[in-house]
């Protein structure tokens, strides 16, 4: 979907943002750069829709060159959702939502049902909220109404730079929330750039850990929480040890409950690894003892419980 081949930014003083990036992100991944400051991740998402031009190598979109596309083509089918949102204080927020949609002659009735469908889907009820404005929102709204905003032409990418980092905690895990329900429904291509790594195991199918304008690791959430490539990345990740207590990610299920269609079935002596392994690719495991099924293990709530004890600083003990 977006392929780096031997990417490098260099400004005029000398100075490398970033050095020889080779990666592929695929179609209707939700793909996470994150570092410190400095690493490069924000310029690697700003050059996927050319607002900071390559000094060497290429960025492929669907297998074309970004340089061989229309500008204003490439940039209409790339959603952006930033920090600062950026709403018009002086528009409502339907016609906020309805700026690109306009700019690509969508005609007015598709447009007015477009922002009504997409207000429902972050919990903005349409006659309430369409012709406020901005500034009739809290923060949390706002940022909602960001986010939808970059999706209303219906792009395939949207590219996402620290969008929730200026949020207070509540705020924040509710729309981490909403958007991996969006992601789910939508199933876009998302780069989103974070510098909290406890955000990236959550949101992430992949990520992509940057130092000095170089990739350090990419992989799964549980690949960086089970196999980190270096003393960097454990200190980054913000634990050298995983020892998981297997009971606090098993989660009791209600009589008469059926199982998602790929559900599969293991014992509870199973080790830990493997089942991680399995939930990488699986949104939820069935876990037996002595041939009865106990419960389910669910992706999401075992990375919100290593995530907790992270932020705590501990480690999951068995």
């Amino acid at each position: 979907m977006i392929r780096f081949e031997q990417v490098s930014k260099q400004f005029p003083n000398g100075t490398f943002a970033v050095k020889s990036l080779d990666f592929e992100i695929r179609k209707g991944e939700f793909f996470v750069l994150i570092g410190p400051s400095g690493s490069g991740k924000t310029t690697t998402l700003k050059m996927i829709n050319r607002l900071i031009e390559l000094s060497k190598g290429w960025v492929w979109i669907n297998g074309k060159k970004i340089s061989d596309y229309d500008i204003n083509e490439l940039r209409w089918n790339i959603g952006y959702v930033l920090q600062q949102i950026a709403l018009f204080p002086h528009m409502s927020i339907a016609e906020n939502i309805a700026i690109v949609p306009e700019l690509v002659n969508w005609d007015k009735e598709k447009i007015a049902a477009r922002a009504d469908e997409l207000l429902k889907m972050v919990g903005l009820d349409p006659k309430e909220y369409r012709n406020r404005k901005p500034s009739e929102l809290s923060g949390g709204q706002q940022q909602r109404v960001g986010v939808i905003r970059a999706l209303a032409a219906d792009p395939e990418i949207i590219l996402m730079d620290e969008p929730f980092s200026a949020l207070d905690p509540f705020s924040r895990e509710k729309l981490q929330d909403d958007l991996l329900e969006i992601q789910r429904k939508l199933k876009k291509t998302i780069v989103f750039v974070t510098h909290d790594m406890q955000e990236a195991l959550k949101l992430g199918d992949r990520i992509c850990l940057m130092k000095d304008g170089e990739i350090v690791q990419i992989g799964t959430p549980n690949e960086f929480l089970t196999s980190p490539a270096n003393d960097f990345v454990c200190e980054f990740v913000g634990s050298r040890k995983f020892s998981i207590n297997l009971n606090e990610l098993i989660t009791p299920v209600p009589a008469g409950q059926g199982f998602l269609s790929d559900t599969k079935t293991f014992s509870l002596s199973t080790p830990v690894d493997e089942l991680l392994e399995h939930l990488a690719s699986l949104e939820q495991i069935s876990v037996e003892d002595n041939g009865k099924v106990i419960g389910i293990i669910h992706r999401q709530n075992t990375l919100k419980v290593m995530s907790k004890y992270l932020r705590e600083g501990g480690q999951i003990h068995e």
